[in-house]
């Protein structure tokens, strides 16, 4: 179909081409005139060139720019603030509670057996949940700018923390004492 659209196209057009052979020199004149013409933007480019070319600089500047502004944007925001950051007493008084709940988690943790792995488990349950309401408590402080109901709220989080990991040592010395007292054999007479 393409090649009767083609064919009727071909003759159509007979007798309208153009088949003469052009004038002779006519292909030096054609090379002449395209080396005037490339010889012609040679020295348009060189005359551009001359200049300083300020977009690729004005580039730089700009990446540098917005480099800088987004580094100082990201320092800029305020640091969550927490005991430590308020007073040297308030400092000690979080380092004092942090390497007590840490001795106190190595405790429990060498602990650790079949009979005791619920209760574990759930005390550490619960003090994850201490430690995220610490976090908000964190955030809260930095808000509200040192107000002490919140400063008295994140003491009172790190001894809860403290009172159940004492509970929970409690709890596992009764457990191995109840199967200490049901392992030893009954003397009947």
């Amino acid at each position: 179909m393409e090649k009767d659209t083609l064919d009727h196209l071909f003759e159509n057009l007979k007798g309208e081409f153009d088949i003469n052979e052009p004038h002779q020199g006519h292909e030096h004149r054609f090379l002449d005139k395209l080396r005037a013409s490339d010889v012609a933007s040679i020295d348009i480019d060189s005359k551009k060139s001359s200049g300083i070319n300020w977009k690729p600089l004005l580039a730089i500047a700009a990446s540098l720019v917005i480099c800088f502004s987004v580094f100082t944007t990201i320092n800029s925001e305020p640091e969550v603030m927490d005991l430590a950051s308020v007073s040297p007493e308030l400092s000690e008084t979080q380092d004092f509670f942090t390497a007590t709940i840490a001795t106190e988690l190595k405790k429990l943790d060498q602990e650790r057996s079949p009979l005791t792995e619920q209760v574990i488990t759930d005390a550490l349950n619960r003090i994850e949940r201490l430690e995220e309401d610490y976090q908000n408590l964190k955030t809260d402080l930095t808000e509200s700018s040192e107000d002490q109901r919140v400063i008295y709220a994140m003491i009172s989080n790190f001894q809860n923390r403290i009172d159940i990991l004492n509970t929970v040592l409690e709890q596992i010395e009764t457990i191995k004492q109840l199967k200490n007292n049901n392992d030893e054999p009954t003397n009947t007479i």
